[in-house]
């Protein structure tokens, strides 16, 4: 008799028995060993059989008769994928290291998040941004989150914040040297209602042409603020940016240059696992993302682009309004969905809103990434060059075929 191991864990199947055996299919079974005791069976049925029998293993098998080769155990962590980047060549370790920092903060953050409420840090901490924007309470802490989070890797040279008067030195730098650019709480004005927020960030390689002292200064000469706008570089040169979501799930989406991956934050674990891979923005999408309570502030050309979206054509079909206030929020969905998301200039911001370095760069470099595009209206907006920290620009990001009408209009 053939010997079959058998396990009371899972359901299995022999795939092979004294019975079953034969050289015709003993090619293909590869879980099974040579034992001299089923030579005889085996003699008896076949001719020139070699020396040795045929022991045979069970082994879990679908109801096909496949060998299983994923569980629901096989997960691919941030941690993990980001050593395979470094291990293929992609990034180098410093910049890992960089990467493994934010996500931690990130998961300090979402914890902050979530338990805002309960923990009494909703509200407004009662002091003003350098924007002029009334700091909400999580604002000011995560912003020490992220700092804090970046200056223990060692790997960064300056830090800069959007809720930071100007860049900072990183002291505790070993190595590494890379610039990094964040929003620590995009979106903060939702977080009483406890609508979905984000973090986004940018990483660029050091500028070594220009090192300054920087320090924690606020009063900087013209020497260092010439310096510190030499190190704000154009989103082209970007090494990596991301954001992660704090919904109902906290999900961590990255581009290291290869495209376009998302993470999300497993609570069994407390590890973001890959749950999506190049992902790639629909060309074309039949949702826009705006702030139409500005709609009177804006210029009759955009006011026609607009109507143009809500007259439902020879299709019945006009285009649907999505907004959630949140940039983070609202371009997650245009990036599954397809469409649009705008900020248009204005009246009142002559300029638009948004940071053109914590926010329009890195979300423009991932909506590339993905297939999409990234615009201030007439240019991409990673050939805007920076000329001051906290620049702000029009941005249209989504759907390349939705980016470019919209160019159309304002041409």
């Amino acid at each position: 008799m053939v010997a079959a191991a058998t396990s009371a864990a899972a359901p299995h199947r022999l795939l092979l028995s004294n019975r079953s055996c034969s050289l015709s299919n003993l090619s293909s079974f590869k879980l099974c060993a040579l034992d001299s005791r089923a030579l005889v069976s085996l003699k008896k049925r076949h001719v020139g059989t070699a020396a040795g029998g045929v022991r045979c293993m069970a082994v879990a098998t679908d109801t096909a008769g496949t060998v299983k080769k994923k569980t629901g155990y096989n997960i691919l962590t941030l941690t993990t994928w980001l050593l395979q980047q470094e291990k293929d060549g992609v990034i180098d370790a410093e910049l890992t290291i960089v990467l493994s920092s934010i996500s931690m903060a990130c998961k300090q953050i979402a914890s902050l998040v979530q338990r805002a409420g309960i923990s009494n840090m909703t509200g407004v901490q009662g002091a003003v941004n350098i924007q002029g924007e009334d700091q909400k309470k999580l604002d000011v802490i995560s912003n020490e989150v992220f700092s804090n989070c970046l200056r223990s890797s060692g790997r960064t040279g300056i830090i800069a914040s959007e809720e930071e008067d100007v860049p900072v030195a990183v002291e505790e730098s070993y190595s590494g040297n890379y610039i990094a650019v964040f929003d620590p709480l995009d979106g903060s004005s939702n977080i009483d209602a406890a609508v979905s927020t984000g973090s986004i960030f940018g990483i660029y390689s050091p500028n070594d042409e220009c090192l300054a002292d920087i320090g924690d200064d606020d009063n900087l000469d013209k020497a260092e603020q010439r310096c510190v706008v030499n190190v704000c570089q154009p989103g082209n040169n970007l090494l990596a940016s991301g954001y992660c979501m704090y919904s109902s799930s906290i999900i961590f989406v990255l581009t290291i240059g290869k495209g376009v991956y998302a993470f999300t934050l497993d609570p069994m674990y407390g590890e973001f696992v890959l749950t999506q891979e190049n992902i790639q923005i629909p060309k074309a999408g039949k949702i826009y993302s705006f702030n139409e309570g500005n709609y009177q502030l804006w210029d009759d050309k955009l006011k026609k682009y607009m109507d143009d979206l809500k007259d439902p054509g020879p299709t019945g079909k006009p285009y649907s309004a999505r907004y959630i206030g949140s940039l983070v929020g609202d371009f997650h969905r245009t990036l599954l969905y397809g469409g649009i998301y705008g900020y248009p200039r204005d009246k009142k911001s002559k300029n638009g809103k948004l940071r053109l370095l914590y926010e329009c760069a890195p979300m423009s470099f991932i909506a590339e990434q993905a297939g999409g595009k990234g615009s201030d209206g007439h240019q991409r907006v990673l050939d805007i060059q920076p000329v001051e920290i906290h620049q702000r620009v029009p941005l249209y990001i989504g759907s390349v075929e939705e980016v470019e009408k919209l160019e159309k209009y304002l041409a």
